[in-house]
Order: structure tokens, then sequence, then C-alpha cells
């Protein structure tokens, strides 16, 4: 998230006292509804899918292009907030997200969803990115200000915590357009509140927007994520593959040279020459991927494996989302008795061994079995997001927290969007590759069973009962086993990311 080194008010230098809280209330709300915004569909897609039947890329790009177009867009939306004011972009920031939640709740096709949840993505940007600098305007305590930022980064984290659990209880009485529909007048009323208790404030000295640098950034990105997303969908790679990786990888080559260059970087890749910077940011990318990739493929599991109704998936996930929260709250005691190095560490082989465990169970009718691993993921997880973030700040330099704490956000949208998008197109080719001839369909139903198991559902409605329930048992099958293979690569990968915690994040020695 944004922050700025300079957080001069053009106006008052303090809210009266009533006012401000309603600020904090305002900022905290609104980014608890983008948090929930992260998670809630999660729950929604099986439903969603027999009415749209995406294809597993456009499934996919559905689920996370929010999070990767916020990510992209954090920066960028920082720099104008501190140009043109952090009221203005906050406030346009709601209404944008209004909009495209009432375009987002009645689209019909899966390229109309896809834009809407990029237009919700701009519009959480346009609202996280000035937060924190608005609550250092208006809380000029230290203590009240201190106390300001711990509800403010709190809130997001709770809300993707709890946005299965929203969706699947809106899911089942309304449908799953009404998982943003309800975003509306929520926005309404922020809008109001806050159009009249957030003051205007600019940095008067606010840095350089740099066109180029976000047009880089986010081709770049897009064309990277549509090159993993389509090699999953296809089982392989092909030239259209090769050519978007290629550009990809060419434009944020280029993104990365510009930012040394330029005197004004959108994002300064001189942190990353210290070590410690780098691996913690490492370490909340992967650790986040791997959370909301979890929360993600486990309510699908839940549901078109396991057979569990969409409330009942959401209620499934809640020890794991208490288990993350108390993780978070007691991360600093065990820091202060392990060390961040050692508690860090820890942490995330808590989260890799939960993971192997859960890979083991296979079976979601004993949910007696998942208690336990989710419990140590949540808990491992939110341990990992609070001590990485920290680690983060505590490696920069003073005079780079605002840098640093944009890295921070930024690190954490990107691993959700990243984890979803790579581990995703993971599941989708074992699911594929683990499905037999299935000789007794036709070419067109063999190649809808291919796409996901949504589809796989929607050709069985159509066939004679014995080979529906054939059909059915070879596709969860198979899924299952994507599912298992998704889990063990992101062990595998929280335990490399241990051990380079546990190397690199050494205290620094005292000269």
């Amino acid at each position: 998230m944004r922050v700025t080194g300079k957080t001069e008010n053009t106006g008052p230098s303090q809210a009266p006292s009533k006012r401000r809280w309603l600020v904090l209330a305002v900022v905290s709300g609104s980014l608890l509804l983008c948090g929930i915004d992260l998670t809630v569909l999660h729950v929604a897609v099986p439903s969603m899918s027999r009415e749209l039947n995406p294809t597993p890329s456009g499934l996919l790009w559905i689920v996370d292009v929010y999070s990767l177009t916020l990510a992209a867009l954090l920066v960028t939306c920082g720099t104008l907030g501190d140009r043109l004011g952090r009221r203005r972009m906050v406030l346009s920031g709601f209404a944008v997200f209004g909009l495209a939640s009432a375009a987002a709740a009645f689209s019909t096709s899966t390229a109309q969803l896809i834009a809407a949840r990029a237009a919700l993505g701009i519009g959480a940007a346009m609202i996280m990115a000035s937060t924190v600098a608005i609550i250092r305007v208006v809380f000029t305590d230290d203590r009240e200000r201190a106390f300001a930022i711990g509800i403010w980064t709190s809130a997001h984290s709770v809300g993707a915590t709890i946005g299965p659990l929203v969706g699947g209880l809106v899911t089942a009485r309304w449908g799953w357009g009404a998982v943003f529909l309800i975003n509306v007048p929520i926005v309404v009323v922020l809008l109001a509140v806050g159009g009249r208790v957030i003051p205007e404030s600019k940095n008067p000295v606010p840095r350089r927007w740099d066109l180029a640098s976000v047009a880089l950034s986010v081709i770049g990105l897009a064309c990277v994520v549509y090159a993993l997303k389509q090699a999953g969908e296809h089982a392989g790679v092909n030239r259209p593959i090769l050519t978007a990786a290629a550009i990809g990888s060419f434009l944020l080559h280029r993104f990365a040279r510009r930012q040394r260059r330029i005197d004004e970087p959108l994002l300064d890749f001189s942190l990353f020459s210290e070590r410690r910077f780098t691996t913690a940011t490492l370490c909340v990318i992967g650790c986040f991927g791997s959370y909301v990739a979890l929360l993600f493929f486990l309510t699908q599991w839940l549901q078109q494996v396991g057979e569990y109704t969409p409330p009942r998936a959401g209620l499934a996930l809640m020890p794991l989302a208490a288990a993350n929260a108390i993780g978070a709250i007691t991360a600093p005691g065990i820091s202060s008795r392990w060390g961040n190095r050692w508690a860090l560490t820890g942490a995330l082989v808590l989260f890799a061994t939960a993971l192997s465990a859960m890979a083991t169970t296979g079976d979601t009718g004993h949910y007696g079995v998942l208690l336990l691993p989710l419990l140590g993921a949540g808990y491992g997880a939110g341990i990992v997001m609070t001590l990485g973030a920290d680690s983060i700040m505590g490696a920069a330099q003073p005079e780079r927290s605002g840098e640093a704490a944009a890295i921070q956000e930024t690190s954490f949208e990107l691993g959700a969007g990243l984890g979803v998008a790579v581990l995703g197109s993971v599941l989708g080719a074992v699911y594929r590759t683990g499905l037999p001839p299935l000789s007794d369909l036709d070419p067109a139903q063999r190649a809808a069973v291919g796409e996901s198991l949504s589809s796989a559902e929607n050709v069985a409605a159509g066939l004679p009962s014995e080979t529906a329930q054939e059909l059915l048992r070879t596709a969860r099958e198979a899924y299952g086993q994507g599912f298992t293979t998704v889990l063990v690569i992101a062990s595998v990968g929280l335990i490399a990311t241990a051990a380079a915690a546990a190397v690199v994040l050494r205290p620094p020695e005292k000269p």
C-alpha cells in the first residue's frame, strides 16, 4: 500500500475528535470490503460456473484478475492520490467499486465478469492506496495513530478470511450475483459518510507519475499471467503461449531497467539490493499466495468433491480463519521469544507441514481429519503474514519506509493473484491428464469434461444415471489428484522459502 514519507495536509492539521474516529471507521470499513471481495467469490464458483460455463483459464481470470489489477495499480494510485488529493482518490474509488460491483452482479458472460472484476480491482486500488496517508493526517497523536494503523492493518486480512463464509451464506439464499450486489449499499454509505468526514490532503512535493512505467508493468504482468493460465488450460505450451510469455518477460525487464534509470521510479528496485528485504518480500508473496490459493481450491474441493453446500463450505473454513487471526495476534510474542528469523522459519514449516498433511487425507466426507491441518495452516500463515510484513519494514532504512510499505502491500496482492494463477494452472493440467479415455462420450462431451469439473457436472446432467455417476466419480478423482498435487507443490515452495528465511534473515551485525 502506498505510504508516502511526507503526508502534510493542505487543510486542518487534525480532524475533530469524533470525526477522526469516523474517518477511521470509513477507511477500515472500505479495506474490510476490499478484503472480502478478494475471496467472496470462492464459494460461489460452482454455481457461477454452472451458469456462465467459463473455461479453466476464464475461471482463473475471474478469480484473480481482481488481485492482480489491484497489485499492479496500488503504487501508481498512491502517486496520483498524493498529487490530486487523497480524499478525491478514495471517494472516486468508492464510486468505481460500487459501479463495478453492480456490473459484476448482472454479468451474463465470462468476458463481462472478468471486465467487471478488473474494474473492481481498479476501484480497490484507488481506495487502498491513500487510506494510510489519510490516517496519518487525521491522527497526529502517536499513540492514537499507532492504534488506528493497527485497526487499518487487520481490516483487509479479516475481510479476506471471512469472505468465503459471506459468499456461502449469500449464494445459498440469493445466488452468486448477490455476492457483488451487497457491495452497492455499503459503498453508498461509505461515500455519504466519507464525503462529509474525510479531509482533503496532498503531498506538497508529489512524485512524478510515470505513465510509461505503469503501462510496462501492467501489460507485462498481464502477458505473463495469460501465458501461465493458457499453459494450464492446454496442458502444455504452443506458439501463442510462448509469444505471450516472451512479450511479458521483455516488458517486465524493460520496466525494471526503466526504474533504475529514472529519477523518481514507480518502484525503487534498489530496495531489493538488501537481501533481508528481498527474502521477507518473497516470504509474504509465497505465504499469502499459498493461503489464498488454499481458500479457493479447498472451497471447490469441499463443494464439488465432498458435496458440501455453499454455507457449509464457508463454515468449514472458519477454523482456518480463526487460527489465522490467532497467529497474527500471537506473532509479536513468539518473535520476542524466538526472534523474527526463527519464528518466521518455524511458521513457514508449520504451514508447509499442514498442507502436506491435508494432501494425505483425501476424504472430505470426514471433516475431522481436515480440522488439525486447517488449524496448523491458518496459525502458521497468520504468523508469517505478520512477521513477514514486519521484516520488510525492518529491513528498509527509516527514510524509505513509505516505499517499503508500498512494496509490502503490493506483495500481498501480487501473491494472491499469482498463487491462484500458477497453482490453478497446475491443477487444471493434472485434472485433464488424470481423466480416463471416456470412450462412451462423443468428442464434444469429452472436450467439455476436460475443461473443468463444473463442465463435467453439466455433461453428466444430460447422461443416463449409471453413466453420469461413473463420469462424476472419475472426474472427481481427477480433480482430487490435481488438488493433492497443488498442496504438495505449495508445501515444497514453503519449505524452500523457510530455508531461505533461516539463512538470510539474520539480525544485522552490530558495528
